[in-house]
């Protein structure tokens, strides 16, 4: 299997930072919802809920799994869309992760985990659950252009569009914890549809102090 390396720029110890954390996570609590960062299953599918409703199950379709973590979305798709046909791609910062999810999906067919902060190939949709929630301390300038190249490449290598979620803003008074990053709904939203050329709807009141946002090929 193809190896996409971090390349070496601005973002190498972004990359880098990123997927210590998450070897650690996944390191300490294996293939779960907690492996990745999530409170539970149920949330975590939740999220699930919202990214997909970007994609039309009428026909067969590739995907892109943007921090696939250890497959979890593939799980998911088991449930809800299990007769669909379902090429599947995901990528991951995180070297253990990719290996988790290399040995729970071995047998699906149609089914590629790379190493990488990029998709290698051009599909119909692509998706990424939670990947710009935990800014680990990173300056609020580089982890704003950290969001910006993902969200082009993303474009780039999506044939009709992608889904991606973003925490929300506290209300007043409100205290989170200090190293997620927060975002109102219109500045991703102004940058998809003015930088990305697309149409970007946004998702929110489904339960939790977040958003998804379904951008769709102008």
């Amino acid at each position: 299997m193809n190896e996409i390396a971090p390349l070496a720029n601005e973002f190498a110890g972004l990359y880098s930072d990123i997927g210590r954390y998450y070897t650690e996570k996944v390191n300490t609590h294996g293939a779960t919802p907690w492996g990745v960062d999530w409170p539970c299953l149920p949330t975590q599918e939740l999220r699930f809920v919202q990214l997909l409703r970007l994609c039309d199950f009428g026909l067969p379709l590739t995907l892109n799994d943007l921090g696939c973590g250890y497959g979890a979305m593939l799980a998911f798709l088991a449930k809800r869309h299990k007769r669909k046909s379902i090429d599947y791609l995901g990528i991951d910062l995180s070297a253990a992760m990719i290996a988790e999810a290399r040995q729970l999906w071995q047998q699906r067919p149609n089914t590629e985990f790379v190493v990488g902060h990029a998709s290698h190939r051009v599909a119909d949709y692509s998706l990424a659950s939670g990947i710009f929630n935990v800014k680990l301390g990173q300056a609020d300038a580089l982890w704003t252009r950290f969001v910006e190249k993902t969200l082009t490449s993303m474009h780039a290598t999506s044939r009709h569009g992608f889904a991606v979620n973003f925490l929300a803003p506290l209300a007043e008074g409100e205290i989170g914890r200090t190293q997620l990053y927060r975002s109102p709904s219109r500045v991703w939203r102004t940058f998809c549809e003015k930088e990305l050329g697309a149409t970007a709807e946004v998702l929110e009141s489904y339960g939790m102090l977040e958003y998804t946002l379904l951008v769709r090929r102008g």
